[in-house]
């Protein structure tokens, strides 16, 4: 069962790696870790959600990866409040007896959390706030995860 956590306080990817339990049947750990850019005069973003209604969500997408692909153990972890560029803000652990498996449910895990996770962003820049929009690029991702793939 996958490992869902939510929290404000920053995350060691590499401890997070450690920590999840793999046993000997995993032969491919694919680990993906998104940081706050800081491109386009990005000094700070804040991420807000929904406490509670966060965490489901994100379970269900996780539990949607387990009856996709033969994982062995998945985690997902999401900051919100307020970030700095260059500190991860994500990260995705898929884990599996082979890579295509775990390469594939963290793509898929990570195309879906950027659609359908109930976060807000606000970045901070010199000019001012700015709320992120939903890129069409990303609905673009996630839509190709719409269908069951054949096991």
């Amino acid at each position: 069962m996958a490992e869902v956590r939510v929290q404000e306080q920053p995350f060691n990817p590499a401890a997070e790696q450690r920590a999840c339990a793999i046993g000997p049947d995993v032969g491919a750990v694919v680990t993906f870790v998104g940081h706050v850019r800081g491109s386009e005069g990005v000094e700070e973003m804040i991420l807000e959600h929904y406490p509670g209604m966060t965490e489901r969500e994100i379970a269900r997408i996780a539990a949607q990866a387990e009856r996709r692909w033969p994982l062995l153990g998945c985690r997902i972890v999401h900051r919100y409040g307020r970030l700095r560029p260059g500190e991860p803000i994500v990260l995705v652990l898929a884990a599996a007896a082979h890579r295509k498996p775990a390469f594939e449910a963290a793509e898929f895990l990570i195309d879906w959390l950027k659609t359908r996770a109930p976060f807000w962003k606000c970045e901070i820049t010199a000019a001012g706030r700015r709320w992120v929009d939903a890129r069409e690029s990303d609905d673009r991702a996630a839509a190709r995860w719409q269908e069951e793939p054949p096991r």
